[in-house]
């Protein structure tokens, strides 16, 4: 698999909002804005266990995260999980608050973890093949 250049993972520490795509229900895709975490090379979302992401990739473990700022592009296709284990949520939002801002509290939070299987972005974002 490509990997991030150094400004690629500049673009991934910038406070931006990313778009996660999942397989619906009806054979469609469903995209919906989310924050976002990359470390370690795993993408983690903090999220409500009943969201219809959550539905979605239990159904679908397909997804893919996406970040665009003008020119500026990055996606992510990966096989995601839904974690409800304690210390892979707390670890989770320990990112999302240095990426974005602390979450409010939510007992029901889980962390969806995506391991990406392909790298595609704009150019200067990649390393060279």
């Amino acid at each position: 698999m490509r990997e991030l250049s150094e400004a690629g993972v500049e673009f991934v520490r910038e406070r931006h909002i990313g778009t996660l795509s999942t397989m619906a229900r009806w054979g469609g895709i469903h995209s919906v804005p989310v924050g976002f975490t990359f470390d370690g090379g795993v993408l983690r979302i903090i999220t409500s266990r009943d969201s219809q992401k959550v539905r979605n990739i239990l159904r679908d473990g397909t997804a893919t995260v996406s970040q665009v700022d003008g020119a500026r592009w990055l996606a992510f296709p990966a096989r995601a999980t839904v974690h409800d284990d304690p210390e892979e949520v707390a670890r989770a939002v320990e990112l999302y608050a240095r990426r974005y801002r602390q979450p409010r509290v939510n007992p029901s939070r889980v962390a969806i973890q995506l391991v990406p299987e392909r790298l595609m972005g704009s150019s200067g974002l990649l390393r060279a093949a």
